[in-house]
């Protein structure tokens, strides 16, 4: 597991006991299984059964340490904002100006669209939630959360280099979420209609507007 439980053992392995730490590796086990599933399989078809397996346990094992389908999902959901959280962190504590960290940031921006299994789960979970309503209230809590964190990530930005965001900073960051998410949608599609040069260019554009930034 990448997320806080497997961080704790990282930064503290004398303080957990054998059965702590089991449970962390029967845990991180059964979310690479997951994640393998719903990428082969898609959310809804995805069994229990398959990730317990993939994962070398049972059904049971499965339940010890998630709730549902949909609560492994979240935990998933969970490790990968906090991965690229770290890699934007990382990214821009690395960059000597405002104006250098502003071009990092839009060059990461516009290779995002390249994560293709997760950005394809992440909408196909989307879709499943808007038919389900508690699956639903769950994701636009977490989504909510990690809009206004990107939010104030682009406001301090344009503020270092003494811009104003044209929209409200949830609304920047959704919108610049919501392009680079259809783009990637065609290009799965049809990847003849949109190639990578294509995404990378267009996202840069629109990053530009919305960051007041004129670099190319």
């Amino acid at each position: 597991m990448r997320g806080s439980a497997a961080k704790s053992l990282a930064a503290n392995p004398a303080g957990v006991s054998a059965q702590q730490a089991r449970t962390l590796a029967t845990r991180r086990r059964l979310l690479a299984a997951a994640e393998k599933a719903f990428a082969r399989d898609g959310f809804e078809a995805a069994r229990l059964e398959d990730i317990a397996g993939l994962a070398g346990y049972t059904r049971g094992a499965f339940y010890a340490n998630f709730r549902s389908k949909e609560d492994i999902f979240f935990a998933l959901l969970e490790d990968w904002v906090d991965e690229r959280v770290g890699e934007v962190n990382a990214l821009l504590a690395r960059q000597e100006s405002p104006a250098k960290r502003l071009r990092a940031l839009r060059e990461h921006y516009a290779e995002i669209a390249r994560n293709r299994r997760f950005a394809l789960l992440a909408l196909e979970f989307k879709l499943y939630a808007i038919r389900h309503p508690e699956a639903h209230a769950r994701l636009r809590r977490r989504q909510r959360r990690i809009r206004a964190s990107g939010g104030d990530l682009l406001r301090r930005m344009a503020e270092s280099l003494g811009h104003k965001l044209p929209i409200s900073r949830t609304g920047a960051a959704t919108a610049l979420g919501a392009l680079a998410n259809g783009l990637l949608l065609e290009s799965l599609v049809d990847s003849a209609t949109i190639k990578d040069e294509d995404v990378r260019y267009v996202l840069g554009i629109f990053f530009d507007a919305i960051l007041g930034s004129k670099s190319a």
